[in-house]
């Protein structure tokens, strides 16, 4: 996994990505600009570029050092201008740690890998498969099989960026908060032969256990949600160091990623995990169901 130890950054950040650096000083510029009370075209004034140079920058196009100190002097952030430095450098320095499976990873995918590599928490509701972070490397081969246009190279590589992402669970400071709510059906959707899924609700049950990860089940009988007619969906949460950082929600698509990045958006999805948390069966009687899941596998 990618490390960047820069002197002055807060270890929370040392294991980011280039996508985790940039988005942090991207929507720092923007928050304090805003909290300054000062319109895009002043900005870009005091740097002699145009609007649309502050407006790059806002979106993750990363600064110089030099523009970078005098918009924090002109926004009243002199203080931050050693943290916001350390950033800067780190973005430049930091790599993918998924640049060798670069051939299978969409473009698309890039941005959610650099981002779920540094989340603090991530809370998610799956509806069809097991999500990537708790997949052993034979259900993730089978599932990664019923696309019929992967080659057997491409799976093979797929499945070893799935399981490198799963790093996040065992990092060094503070591994990631994961905490999932399974549909029961997905316990019982056939992926590879008997043993594999056997073998996969074993490692659910395993992966329980750990204190920072919460696996719910969403019974059958659990009746209409407010996730039925919205399919899977991940809230993703970032560390306090990433102080202007308000989150995001992803859904996967066929065709690519959607990210929803406004409060209003990510105050919806969370209170609609807040009541699938209430609908789904506890930790222990969720464990309960995937052990009756295990003995059933035929």
């Amino acid at each position: 996994m990618n490390s960047v130890n820069e002197s002055g950054l807060p270890p929370a950040l040392r294991n980011g990505s280039p996508a985790l650096f940039k988005r942090t000083i991207a929507l720092s510029l923007k928050k304090w600009r805003l909290e300054a009370k000062l319109p895009q075209k002043d900005a870009a004034k005091r740097l002699d570029r145009t609007i649309q140079h502050i407006s790059n920058l806002e979106a993750g196009q990363l600064p110089t050092a030099a523009d970078l100190e005098l918009l924090l002097g002109l926004y009243d952030k002199a203080d931050r201008i050693p943290f916001m430095r350390e950033l800067l450098s780190a973005a430049r320095k930091a790599k993918n740690w998924w640049t060798a499976l670069s051939g299978v990873t969409p473009k698309w995918f890039d941005l959610f890998l650099g981002l779920e590599s540094g989340a603090a928490e991530l809370h998610s509701f799956d509806a069809v498969v097991v999500p990537g972070l708790l997949q052993t490397r034979e259900y993730a081969t089978a599932v990664l099989h019923g696309d019929p246009d992967l080659s057997d190279e491409q799976v093979g590589h797929g499945v070893e960026l799935r399981l490198g992402r799963q790093q996040i669970l065992d990092r060094a400071h503070e591994p990631v908060r994961l905490w999932t709510v399974l549909d029961e059906s997905v316990l019982y959707r056939r992926r590879g032969d008997a043993v594999t899924m056997r073998d996969q609700l074993k490692h659910l049950l395993a992966m329980s256990e750990r204190p920072r990860v919460d696996i719910q089940v969403l019974p059958f009988d659990a009746g209409a949600s407010p996730a039925q007619d919205g399919g899977s969906f991940i809230v993703m949460k970032f560390p306090p160091e990433m102080e202007n950082d308000p989150g995001l929600v992803y859904l996967e698509l066929v065709t690519g990623g959607q990210y929803f990045e406004k409060p209003d958006e990510i105050a919806a999805y969370s209170r609609v995990l807040t009541r699938l948390h209430a609908l789904a069966a506890d930790q222990k009687a969720s464990r309960g169901i995937i052990e009756r899941a295990m003995k059933e596998v035929r």
